[in-house]
């Protein structure tokens, strides 16, 4: 009964604070992401007001979150565009690996990591965050940005690479051997060709499936597929995310329009706790001393960003402003990297430190450059 008690006051006391937070970033036209991850700093280990007894709602909303995020984020597109933009943005995958995966090697390198130590903190320095990036394009009103499909193309191609990195970092991280981490690269990369193939071809069999004239019916039948979609792909070690995208890509017309507007309220409440995780998920105390290593990695895989979203958005031949729009939304890292982190646990003892301070670096600058990005006067 105590523990009923806490929980349900905690979960009041944090949804209000995160109500007041939105607000106070709505008055200046800002994104809350900034405000939502210091939050979570504040409530977490070490934090002014830790609360232990939400945190197990927080991490199962934190993972809903993500999932509804890149669910209705899908919904805005058809997979016969997104597929045609895929396999022009194969190049920009190329670019995006080779820019933002260096700087994490060669600052493992620099550190004296072991060769486990440098692959997992290169993935940590390549991966975006596909739930934040989501956001911010809801938060801008830039879904219908001629620029955000080469965005997308670029984190799913990201995702993507995550199918055969992360099986081969668990695989190796655990003492496997070589033959299993191929076998688990194979798997997880077949059964992200096999979605995709599933996707285009009877993708739009699943609008009239789903589709039922209840606002309640359709939001449990959508929100149902969606996560089981998105457990198979977790099953598979690929990202819950790029299951849930496919899920709203393959969804069209009418029913993907009243899906929209049915979940929106539930994204936009997940949402928020997603962000609220990932400040939860941080220590103050381990931050300060490796503030200076994180900074300049930061700033370095910034820049790099930076450079794949403008090459990205030229292949569409978008002008300089959707360049650097793309380039900033991309700047910002989250959930991927704190999972590789989890793969390879203790291994080093300023490695996971280093990485949780340069995601919540790039998480909050993120945001503020991409906000910046958009102003009439900079881009002049």
């Amino acid at each position: 009964m105590r523990h009923l008690i806490a929980l349900l006051l905690e979960l009041g006391l944090i949804l209000t604070a995160l109500s007041v937070l939105g607000a106070a970033a709505r008055r200046f036209s800002l994104s809350p992401v900034p405000l939502y991850l210091v939050a979570g700093l504040a409530l977490g280990e070490g934090g002014i007001a830790p609360v232990p007894a939400a945190g197990e709602f927080v991490e199962t909303g934190a993972a809903i979150g993500v999932v509804l995020l890149l669910l209705t984020l899908g919904l805005q597109f058809s997979l016969t565009e997104f597929t045609g933009s895929l396999r022009r943005h194969l190049p920009s995958a190329v670019v995006d690996l080779v820019l933002n995966a260096a700087p994490g090697a060669v600052a493992g390198w620099l550190l004296g990591l072991d060769a486990i130590g440098i692959l997992a903190l290169a993935g940590a320095t390549y991966i975006s965050s596909s739930g934040m990036v989501a956001r911010l394009l809801a938060d801008l009103r830039r879904v219908g940005n001629r620029e955000t499909p080469a965005i997308l193309s670029v984190l799913v191609m990201e995702d993507i690479a995550m199918a055969a990195y992360l099986p081969l970092l668990a695989v190796l991280a655990s003492g496997g051997s070589w033959w299993q981490a191929v076998l688990g690269v194979l798997a997880a990369v077949g059964a992200v060709l096999a979605a995709f193939a599933a996707s285009y071809r009877w993708g739009h069999h699943l609008g009239r499936l789903l589709s039922h004239p209840d606002d309640e019916q359709l939001m449990l039948r959508v929100l149902g597929l969606t996560l089981s979609v998105a457990a198979l792909a977790e099953l598979v070690h690929v990202s819950a995310a790029v299951g849930a995208f496919l899920v709203g890509l393959a969804l069209t017309g009418e029913t993907a329009d009243r899906a929209r507007a049915v979940l929106g309220p539930l994204r936009d409440l997940f949402a928020a706790v997603f962000f609220l995780a990932i400040g939860l998920s941080v220590d103050a105390d381990d931050l300060v001393p490796l503030l200076p290593p994180a900074l300049a990695l930061a700033a370095v895989t910034a820049a790099t960003k930076l450079l794949t979203g403008r090459y990205a958005a030229a292949r569409d031949h978008i002008g300089r402003p959707g360049q650097l729009r793309a380039g900033t939304t991309l700047i910002v890292r989250g959930e991927f990297s704190i999972v590789i982190i989890g793969l390879v646990g203790t291994r080093d003892g300023d490695l996971a430190p280093l990485v949780t301070a340069y995601v919540f670096i790039l998480a909050i600058a993120g945001p503020f450059l991409t906000r910046l990005a958009g102003a009439p006067r900079l881009l002049r």
